[in-house]
């Protein structure tokens, strides 16, 4: 009786959950992993190289789970390290970016890779599948943008305007080089030089604190490199 007592009041162990991510390059993967498992946000984007791994507990009822998340490089580079983890996976994190219609219709290929890896005795009906929108700052730049463009009573740093956060959303869904500058195809060197200067003053990171504006600053300084190379 007293042996199965002690038996009853043992903690049991930890159940194991594991969990993939799954997007195309750049959507915000290892972002969403790392605020989730190390409650952090990273800023800057650092391409994920082959697989990254998190872990978390998180307590249901009585049982602790113990969540395994392998991030999945989204580049078709790392194709040939990234189908070795598809085997015993128990939920899928569809991951793409609100900016990027392609990343959103690409999702279907990734399932596609998924079930091919697994093979035809492979059973994907008793996964678990979220799709997670990604970078939907959009929102949080309009309530700061509200409030004059700056950053809440008690909060340190520049703030940013709305012409600021209006210039990033065009620049995340511009087409091509002449897109990103708001420039018509063309165009000469001296409206390419004018429209650079202009955004580059706008957005350089040093001047903006909106979400978004060190990657916009890069894609400017491109676009007006590209542009120039092939205008004489």
């Amino acid at each position: 009786m007293e042996a199965n007592a002690a038996k009853r009041k043992e903690p049991r162990k930890a159940l194991r959950v594991k969990v993939i991510s799954m997007g195309d390059a750049e959507v915000g993967k290892s972002c969403i992993i790392k605020r989730y498992c190390e409650k952090r946000f990273v800023s800057k984007y650092l391409a994920t190289i082959g697989i990254d791994y998190g872990v978390t507990k998180v307590q249901i009822r009585d049982r602790e789970i113990k969540v395994n998340i392998f991030d999945m490089a989204g580049h078709p580079f790392f194709y040939e390290v990234r189908n070795e983890f598809y085997k015993d996976t128990q939920g899928v994190i569809l991951v793409y970016d609100v900016g990027s219609k392609e990343s959103f219709d690409s999702l279907d290929s990734w399932l596609a890779e998924m079930k091919q890896e697994l093979g035809p005795h492979g059973n994907m009906e008793n996964v678990v599948f979220v799709v997670c929108a990604n970078k939907t700052f959009y929102s949080a730049i309009v309530d700061l943008c509200d409030n004059g463009g700056k950053r809440p009573p008690g909060s340190s740093g520049i703030g940013f305007t709305r012409e600021q956060a209006d210039a990033i959303r065009r620049i995340r869904n511009s087409k091509d080089s002449w897109d990103t500058l708001g420039v018509k195809p063309g165009a000469s060197r001296e409206e390419v030089t004018r429209a650079y200067r202009r955004l580059a003053v706008l957005l350089h990171p040093d001047k903006c604190a909106a979400p978004g504006s060190e990657d916009a600053f890069k894609a400017v300084v491109g676009a007006r490199t590209a542009l120039l190379k092939n205008i004489k």
